[in-house]
């Protein structure tokens, strides 16, 4: 039987995900630029970014970085080890395991509650990635294994995996079923919401903002970039409208002078609208 790991603690850092930028594990001079780059999280990437005769440089590359003084000063930091049917997954595991600035680990094509409680074992929050069939189907396991911290969504894989021709209506109406899934499993097992996949084109920065917004609308707390540019686009999408901002501050204000049902604007306020209301906050830009 596998020993149940308690959930990590998710750091403060982490909290508010909105965006999630990648940064090839070989590339280790983008590293800081990354981290400044204005992303709420970076994920030094070991698996689909790196190739096979690079992978033990690229792992010495992250573990030389994330030790030096740069990796305090940006971040934070999630690495995305390779596949548990993988010959590298130990070692990245390992190393993850003894760096103090990875705040958590991004498990690809997560197939089984399993994969994901060894990999919690090194004490870091899991992030795994749902990107195959088999991923999809044991969603339920997966998404109550130990040591998760929030679910992500694998498009591309997912739709390579099925044979779906992408970018096509028959594409769309899969993908949100997928997408509807893990936001169901997410609130089902109390977890932070879910970051939808990247958008593969990063010059198309209208096509982005449609993809972000309808993350943001369906209940998804952020997504994958693949480019720095990316980055603002997305918070942008996920952003409460000012009025929305307005209306919510308001709400709490009648909450902080001890109202817990009221009537503002013609609308009636109860505890399901406050919930609203904190959420609507909860997404407001960051002040530095």
């Amino acid at each position: 039987m596998q020993k149940s790991v308690p959930a990590p603690s998710l750091p403060d850092a982490f909290q508010v995900l909105r965006t999630a930028l990648f940064v090839p594990a070989t590339r280790p001079e983008r590293f800081a630029k990354a981290g400044a780059s204005g992303a709420d999280a970076v994920i030094i990437d070991l698996e689909d970014a790196v190739e096979a005769s690079a992978k033990d440089a690229a792992r010495e590359a992250m573990c030389q970085f994330l030790q030096g003084p740069d990796a305090e000063n940006a971040g934070p930091w999630l690495v995305r080890i390779n596949g548990p049917d993988t010959s590298w997954h130990d070692a990245d595991l390992a190393a993850c395991r003894g760096l103090a600035h990875v705040g958590g680990i991004v498990l690809p094509k997560a197939e089984t509650a399993e994969q994901v409680a060894r990999v919690a074992v090194a004490g870091k929050p899991v992030f795994p990635i749902i990107e195959s069939a088999r991923g999809l189907h044991d969603l339920q396991g997966i998404s109550g294994a130990p040591g998760i911290a929030r679910l992500i969504f694998g498009a591309l894989d997912l739709m390579l995996d099925l044979g779906v021709a992408p970018d096509t209506p028959a594409s769309a109406v899969l993908l949100d079923h997928a997408r509807c899934r893990l936001l169901l499993a997410s609130r089902v097992q109390g977890l932070a919401a879910p970051l939808d996949g990247v958008h593969a084109d990063f010059s198309d920065t209208a096509g982005l903002g449609r993809m972000a917004r309808n993350a943001c609308d369906m209940g998804f707390g952020g997504m994958l970039c693949i480019h720095p540019v990316q980055v603002a686009e997305v918070h942008k999408a996920f952003a409460p409208a000012p009025q929305a901002l307005e209306w919510a501050s308001r709400v709490m204000a009648e909450v902080a002078a001890g109202r817990q049902t009221f009537s503002l604007d013609g609308r009636m306020v109860d505890q399901p609208v406050i919930q609203e209301a904190r959420r609507i906050l909860a997404r407001a830009p960051r002040v530095s």
